[in-house]
């Protein structure tokens, strides 16, 4: 355990030292108009309001809850809390109320920052806000008690930033519950600081770059790393119903050099561009994370890129964040064939600082790490990642904690529940996630590279495997997107192992990314239909 003195939302304030009348925040409002925020005045706001904050009761190690709209005031809470030593808990309210209200009970919030809607739901279901001792509202304030956002920012001299450590939790951010419950992964002040360096690193970011952050909490690595942050018009819980002409205006009219956003939203953007002749000469690079990316996704992209422009697919996880990352010009010329074939996505190799291995496929908890654990090189195991972008534990979450979390001496192994395999280049293969297996009487079959498999088909419809029955007995069913179609049917039979299959008018996807089919439901469908 380190007892080094480190705080991430110092990384901010010395960029405001460097760059003090730089932009940091550029955030798109309704109109198409967009507000500014230089580094300097950032770095006084949240010190301000992080002075405020402490006098009101939230200091060093208190929880807060924060249910603000991304922007401007969104980054400027979280580095005031940071600044504070509070542990800002962010939860993604596009999960369902339900769901919503039980991460809640779950975290056990003392206090909340809140828009005046999200402190209406606080008041209404108190029973899953009672640890919360107090509330701040950001906005008006209605029926209720406790200090606004602006109250507590006035006149306030502001104070030293909490001396935290780097082992001392700085957040906790809650996974999407896309693929399984929605659970809070805790962060250190040291795990955010790796992840900013790594990031640097593995990216090439250099201060004064400008970045479209279609994923808004990607805003506070771009302050860390100096860089400017643009948010573009977007409903963070819906990113596949942006509308692509404001994604584009946010990289144009800024003269952005990168974009960072779900396959949802470039699978608008690049058809766009391409039927309205739109060019993006600046921009240097097109993150997607998220989901899998597919390699014709890359090559439409590519037709609007400059030819120094590439697109880079991150992979990794809430809890372990980057772990590998490849290149599109290479998916295009080496992966997509091979993806076609149903050999799963490639996603490339693992970032500096990182180890990957591939162990044996398993259900249960494993609580010390052996490399007898390992698979075969080339064989399909489950993909697990260490290093010091690696999350340790769940908050309040003991069993997930020791279904995904592999010790090894001093480290931790995270289990990323996604299966794999390492080809002879050393390159990973995604091949799906272990919860979606298809586990019949004759083998096992991976989501990711049989559906892939289909993809050389001149339609290219968009398909998912699902299994139908108990495990081992399972019966594999492929799901087609899009009215009935017979001939396709047939001709889908032809190409591959599975030879039950249905149409669905529209698959249902994971509400943060809605690029992530979500199975479970299709599956339950597909039994109802047979």
């Amino acid at each position: 355990m380190s007892r080094e003195i480190l705080n991430i939302a110092h990384r901010m304030s010395e960029a405001a030292q460097r760059r003090p009348d730089a932009t940091a925040i550029i955030a798109a409002v309704k109109g198409g108009t967009f507000a500014k925020v230089t580094f300097r005045e950032l770095d006084e706001r949240s010190s301000a309001l992080a002075a405020g904050l402490v006098k009101s009761g939230i200091g060093r190690g208190v929880r807060t809850l924060v249910m603000v709209r991304a922007g401007i005031e969104l980054i400027t809470v979280t580095f005031a809390l940071f600044k504070a030593g509070a542990v800002p808990v962010l939860i993604d309210p596009g999960m369902g109320l339900g769901a919503f209200l039980r991460c809640v009970k779950k975290t056990k919030p003392e206090a909340f920052i809140g828009i005046s809607l999200a402190n209406a739901i606080r008041v209404i279901f108190s029973g899953a806000f009672k640890t919360v001792k107090t509330s701040v509202t950001v906005g008006k304030r209605w029926f209720w008690g406790g200090p606004t956002l602006d109250s507590l920012m006035a006149g306030n001299t502001p104070g030293p930033i909490a001396e935290t450590t780097a082992d001392e939790t700085a957040a906790v951010l809650f996974t999407s519950g896309s693929t399984g419950p929605a659970k809070g992964v805790t962060y250190t002040h040291g795990m955010f600081a790796a992840q900013v360096e790594a990031l640097r690193k593995t990216y090439g970011f250099a201060p004064g770059e400008i970045d479209v952050a279609a994923f808004p909490l990607f805003s506070l690595f771009d302050c860390a790393l100096e860089m400017t942050s643009v948010i573009p018009e977007i409903d963070p819980s819906h990113p596949g119903r942006c509308d692509p002409a404001k994604i584009v205006q946010a990289i144009v009219e800024n003269n952005a050099t990168t974009a960072f956003g779900s396959p949802a939203i470039w699978r608008r953007v690049a058809p766009w561009c391409v039927a309205n002749n739109v060019k993006l000469p600046l921009l240097k690079r097109i993150l997607i994370a998220g989901a899998s990316v597919p390699p014709s996704l890359v090559e439409l992209l590519h037709k609007s890129l400059p030819p120094d422009g590439d697109v880079q697919t991150p992979y990794g996880a809430t809890e372990s964040l980057p772990v590998a990352n490849i290149f599109g010009r290479e998916i295009v010329a080496t992966a997509a064939q091979q993806s076609n074939k149903g050999s799963g996505t490639c996603v490339g190799r693992p970032v500096d600082g990182t180890q990957v291995r591939i162990i044996k496929i398993s259900d249960e908890p494993i609580a010390s790490w052996s490399d007898s654990l390992t698979v075969p090189a080339g064989e399909v195991g489950e993909i697990c990642a260490k290093g010091a972008v690696v999350t340790h534990e769940y908050s309040g979450d003991p069993d997930a904690t020791a279904l995904a979390k592999i010790k090894d001496g001093d480290g931790v192994w995270h289990r990323i529940g996604d299966l794999g395999r390492v080809d002879e280049q050393g390159r990973l293969w995604f091949c799906g996630r272990k919860s979606e297996r298809v586990r019949t009487q004759g083998g096992t079959l991976f989501t990711d590279c049989v559906e892939g498999s289909y993809q050389g088909h001149p339609k290219s419809p968009r398909v998912a495997l699902v299994g139908v029955g108990e495990p081992g007995q399972q019966r594999p069913v492929l799901i087609v997107e899009g009215p009935k179609d017979t001939t396709l049917a047939a001709e889908l039979r032809k190409m591959g192992q599975v030879q039950d299959i249905l149409f669905h008018p529209r698959f249902p996807t994971d509400v943060r990314h809605n690029a992530k089919i979500h199975r479970l439901q299709l599956r339950q469908w597909a039994e109802e239909q047979l």
